[in-house]
């Protein structure tokens, strides 16, 4: 079992940019793959980035790749999302995900076993 906590939302105006950070706590965190996802009122759960066991591999939704990015401190059990340049579609609550399944993280949520409970990312002027 691994749980999941993430911190680190909030109200932000467009252009700002903000840190979030997901802490693990139970089995290894570096057995993890680790991803993030995010899902909008009335909207699906999306793919934002992932990062391998080792944190030497990221991927990330063509939506965000240029301005998000993923690291993750295995000392610390604790994976961030950096994300600068924040627009009002980002408004969403963002998640983070652990698979034991694979080195590299997956774009696909039903992969991912264990979940945090998400937090409020909102983007507006």
């Amino acid at each position: 079992q691994v749980q999941l906590v993430e911190s680190g939302g909030g109200l932000v105006q467009p252009g700002d940019s903000l840190r979030l950070s997901c802490e693990a706590s139970g089995r290894t965190f570096s057995r993890y793959a680790m991803g993030w996802f995010r899902q909008a009122p009335g909207k699906e759960r999306q793919f934002v980035g992932a990062v391998s066991r080792d944190g030497r591999t990221t991927n990330y939704a063509d939506s965000v790749k240029d301005r998000f990015a993923i690291s993750r401190d295995n000392t610390k059990s604790t994976v961030y999302l950096q994300m600068n340049v924040l627009k009002p579609e980002d408004t969403a609550v963002y998640y983070c995900a652990a698979d034991s399944g694979a080195y590299q993280g997956s774009r696909f949520p039903t992969r991912y076993e264990y979940w945090g409970q998400g937090t409020q990312v909102t983007v507006s002027s």
